[in-house]
């Protein structure tokens, strides 16, 4: 029994670096999936966050044509990142609608002129409640919302060059 204990250690230092070892081989799997993807909108109805767009509710988005949904933030760098492609998205025809988070409406005109506005409508969620009930979680998020007002895909982060031609798939396959 003595012999057992002196080597009892070992065992659990080695138990301890193969459970550490498992870690730094097995990828971690860091795709966030919304529990909102297939259901509607939640309901909301938000002023305007522009001096030249019209305010945003939730019913404006069932209209029977598939859109994209964009948080973003005056504030947000990657979100003027990402304003390139919401222009050339628009550019291939896709409607776009915004909700503009914890913002100020001069504050969101004096980006949208440095940056191009993509939007046919923009509203102010200036206490993050719509954007909490979308399950955003950040700025830039990006929704495609089918013509029927149902959540179809949730894309977290800043739209690159090379999610263009996947986004514009997603549009298709939610009409």
């Amino acid at each position: 029994m003595r012999k057992l204990l002196i080597w009892l250690p070992l065992v659990l230092f080695l138990g301890f670096f193969a459970l550490f070892a498992s870690g730094l081989f097995k990828p971690d799997d860091r795709v966030i999936t919304s529990k909102l993807i297939g259901q509607a909108l939640p309901a909301f109805t938000l002023p305007a966050a522009a001096s030249d767009r019209p305010a945003l509710a939730s019913t404006q988005l069932a209209d029977g044509k598939p859109r994209l949904l964009n948080i973003f933030a005056s504030w947000c760098i990657p979100c003027a990142a990402e304003a390139p492609q919401l222009m050339a998205l628009k550019q291939a025809g896709v409607a776009i609608d915004a909700i503009a988070i914890r913002d100020a409406r001069p504050d969101v005109d004096a980006f949208l002129a440095r940056n191009g506005n993509p939007y046919s409508r923009i509203g102010l969620d200036a206490r993050s409640g719509v954007q909490i009930a979308l399950g955003s979680s950040g700025v830039p998020e990006t929704f495609v919302i089918d013509g029927k007002g149902r959540i179809a895909y949730q894309h977290i982060g800043d739209i690159r060059a090379d999610d263009v031609p996947m986004l514009l798939q997603r549009l298709r396959d939610a009409q």
